[in-house]
């Protein structure tokens, strides 16, 4: 089933919510010790009503036909690197995050699961804090290797490391003709996830609501037009509310707008944005995710101002509002944008 039209079904979904209130985080990244690992949540259980023959994307809340999407998800270390956009099946993905690298540049973790095109990439090294994003997932990480200590960290998570230049990926993936090396390395995601049939679907990682409307941003947000963040030097991307499309737009660093290799501009229901510590550990900065801090969650024209924890490395990230209470987000993709506390975020 397509995306488009999944999203115009509409799902009846009950919630559970978060009863604890989460304790507040410090504002500045700490020089070893970033921030308090947060007090054990009770295990996340949402629970949903679907009408008939039909079923939830885990990872963006949609309807779907039962067993339509038994397959693992498949995610990935994109790059982006001026050298290495646009970038292929960008715009088909579920979830974004993106997180600081060296030289002030960002990279990708992107995640396909409900709309998997024919190809993905280019794919580039991993960092030391891409376990505790994907782990929560699953699924398989195709990545183009690293530095040896950052691949045996990867590889000992429950994900299934898919490496360019191993006997097991000759198949699915190559070097194209979109940028010079190593900018250039392609996936066959149809393919790989193919390959790995037996791996278990992700679990859901955010709570979602019925629709656009229900969200609890659109509902108990303040209206925006969007958000601009500084990651670093090199990296200052922005978000713009678009009502026709219902989504907020990209815009790279410099002004333009970020496309995909399609043309299609890069767009997101929900948009979450999380203040994070980042260390700097032998030259790489690593983004500190196993703890607690501020957040935004925007959807449909709306901002709210949330907290966000993360208990361990296999447990997904946990969002609420002031009262507590788990933010639900829009039915649809959604960009996690990790922004360090020595960077900038600004709402408005």
């Amino acid at each position: 089933m397509s995306r488009s039209a999944v999203r115009r079904s509409t799902v009846l979904i009950a919630l559970t919510a978060t009863a604890a209130l989460i304790a507040g985080c410090t504002a500045e990244p700490a020089p070893v010790s970033t921030s308090a690992a947060p007090e054990p949540e009770p295990p996340f259980t949402p629970t949903y009503v679907a009408p008939a023959d039909f079923d939830l994307a885990p990872l963006t809340g949609e309807q779907i036909e039962v067993g339509a999407l038994a397959s693992p998800s498949l995610a990935a270390k994109i790059d982006n690197h001026p050298a290495a956009r646009p970038q292929v099946g960008l715009d088909r993905t579920d979830i974004v995050f993106e997180e600081l690298v060296e030289g002030g540049l960002t990279r990708y973790v992107a995640v396909w699961h409900s709309d998997v095109p024919a190809e993905i990439g280019p794919i580039r090294s991993i960092r030391p804090m891409d376990p505790d994003i994907v782990s929560p997932l699953g699924g398989i990480i195709a990545y183009s290797g690293g530095q040896q200590r950052f691949v045996d960290l990867m590889r000992s998570t429950n994900v299934y490391n898919a490496i360019h230049g191993q006997a097991d990926t000759n198949a699915v993936m190559y070097r194209g003709s979109n940028a010079p090396a190593p900018h250039n390395v392609i996936v066959r995601a149809p393919e790989l996830i193919g390959q790995h049939a037996d791996l278990a679907a992700p679990q859901q990682l955010f709570p979602f609501a019925t629709s656009a409307a229900a969200a609890t941003a659109a509902v108990d947000g303040s209206p925006v037009a969007g958000a601009s963040m500084v990651f670093g030097a090199l990296a200052s991307p922005s978000w713009a509310w678009d009502a026709a499309s219902g989504t907020w737009l990209r815009t790279m660093t410099g002004g333009a707008p970020d496309t995909a290799a399609s043309g299609a501009r890069l767009s997101a229901v929900n948009l979450v944005i999380l203040r994070v510590p980042v260390q700097v550990i032998q030259d790489i900065p690593t983004t500190q995710l196993i703890g607690s801090g501020e957040a935004w969650v925007l959807t449909g024209g709306k901002a709210l101002a949330a907290t966000w924890s993360k208990a361990s490395r296999e447990a997904p990230v946990r969002i609420v509002d002031a009262s507590g209470l788990a933010v639900r987000l829009a039915p649809g993709n959604t960009w996690v944008e990790l922004v360090p506390t020595s960077g900038s975020v600004t709402i408005g």
